[in-house]
């Protein structure tokens, strides 16, 4: 495995992308930056002008090919990932480079799972997708409430957003991604009940108790990888599905010096196993930000060995979750609430 540190960033230009660039250069890495637009990439922030850039659309396997040689990891931030996913994944495990992405689409994560666990684990090398706010955060706290075990009988996740301010990227994947939402239902992936729904969550202060809507994200089919889950359910607040719904709600704007907007956010997760029920909430500051710093600390663990092997992997499956978490709380990233008992 090449150790030089290059990490090919898909999708660098985007939102999303352009705050995993940074991330990276700040933990010491040498992004390379990529995406399907030449005229994009010529357009890059000035600090990221003198960066080596890659224009590869995904259907030219060629160009990926070029794109990806001597890369350590691949990073995919570019929606749809219905489309980005398989070709890129597939071209970083052929060159012998971990892959990791940034998705909330649920198949995307079956189909990697499905194709390439065994190419992967022959190249020795790991792909692990949702490794971002949506997915991999609320895996990595569900595996950390379970402390080492592997069952629940039930889990709950709760997402809270203060506002979504969706950003283009999110709306295009949206309408893109048409396929019926899975929960976990005895033990198995179900369809999600429709209409889907609904109830009251009591967030962790100063978001307390809202009314919310059963949607399921990327952790139900990450969770369903690795834990033994009799029933998951995840929620997000109404109000923050009402802002994604409405075509006037404004892209994210920055309103510090990292780019971050104000949104705040809250994560709140239920694991129950007979009488004994354990939550844990980690809260923050804006879902698109935020993922840099979870993504590029899989990135940093799979090229420093801090991981479980090879293989498609979820990401309380390919990394100690607890000390991920405890890493991105240390660093500002994340508030993390320590885990607690709560009555059944």
């Amino acid at each position: 495995m090449s150790t030089s540190g290059r990490v090919l960033v898909y999708g660098a230009t985007g939102h999303t992308g352009r705050f995993v660039v940074d991330e990276l250069l700040r933990r010491g890495l040498t992004p390379v930056l990529a995406g399907r637009s030449a005229e994009r990439l010529a357009a890059v922030p000035p600090r990221h002008a003198g960066l080596e850039r890659h224009a590869a659309p995904v259907d030219d396997p060629g160009m990926l090919r070029r794109a990806v040689a001597g890369v350590d990891a691949v990073v995919n931030g570019a929606g749809p990932f219905l489309d980005t996913a398989g070709p890129l994944a597939r071209a970083a495990v052929d060159a012998g480079a971990h892959y990791l992405d940034v998705t909330a689409e649920q198949p995307v994560v079956k189909e990697l799972y499905r194709a390439l666990d065994a190419p992967a684990r022959a190249a020795g090398v790991a792909v692990v997708p949702a490794m971002a706010f949506y997915g991999g955060l609320a895996d990595l706290q569900v595996t950390a409430a379970l402390a080492g075990d592997t069952r629940a009988d039930e889990v709950e996740v709760a997402i809270g957003l203060d506002r979504w301010w969706p950003t283009e990227g999110t709306r295009v994947t949206g309408a893109r991604n048409t396929a019926v939402r899975e929960v976990i239902r005895d033990g198995a992936l179900a369809p999600l009940t429709a209409p889907a729904p609904t109830g009251t969550w009591s967030y962790p202060e100063p978001f307390g108790d809202q009314p919310v809507v059963q949607l399921p994200f990327s952790e139900v089919v990450t969770i369903h990888r690795h834990l033994d889950v009799g029933d998951l359910r995840s929620f997000l607040n109404t109000s923050a599905l009402d802002d994604l719904r409405d075509t006037a709600t404004p892209a994210p704007s920055a309103v510090d010096e990292h780019g971050r907007s104000a949104q705040r956010f809250v994560v709140d997760v239920v694991v129950r196993r007979g009488p004994d029920a354990r939550r844990l909430s980690v809260a923050g500051r804006d879902i698109y930000a935020v993922t840099a710093p979870i993504v590029a600390e899989g990135v940093v663990r799979l090229l420093d060995g801090r991981h479980f092997g090879p293989g498609a992997l979820a990401p309380g499956q390919a990394f100690d979750a607890a000390d991920v978490l405890t890493s991105l709380a240390r660093a500002g990233a994340l508030e993390v609430d320590g885990l607690r008992s709560v009555t059944v």
